[in-house]
């Protein structure tokens, strides 16, 4: 299980990395574009993975890591479910979301 703040630590950890209001729910930014968004009241995440990375991760456990809804998640958009995450799990997903739509000038600090 990961906590919202531990969620909320493990997002700000980035370069550059800023938390926003995004509707009803929390958005996490680099350079204006959202690599995850925090759904408090539900405990839930969404970040943006490839269709690759999206069907690696998913393939875990499809009850906590699992496409979003609809077409957001045939472009990648991918639900994490955080009372059931394992926080290396999340860590890596959050890590690749990062360097998905962060510039490559800062997505290289991460990258293996």
């Amino acid at each position: 299980m990961v906590t919202v703040e531990t969620f909320r630590q493990l997002a700000l950890a980035f370069t550059e990395a800023i938390e926003q209001r995004h509707f009803e729910k929390r958005s996490f930014r680099v350079t204006k574009k959202i690599f995850a968004t925090l759904d408090i009241k539900n405990k839930k995440v969404v970040i943006k993975l490839s269709s690759i990375d999206q069907s690696v991760f998913c393939s875990f456990d499809k009850s906590i890591i699992y496409p979003a809804p609809g077409k957001w998640g045939f472009h990648g958009w991918t639900m994490i479910e955080l009372h059931s995450v394992k926080k290396a799990i999340l860590q890596d997903a959050l890590t690749i979301s990062y360097c998905t739509v962060a510039p490559e000038r800062l997505a290289k600090k991460y990258q293996q």
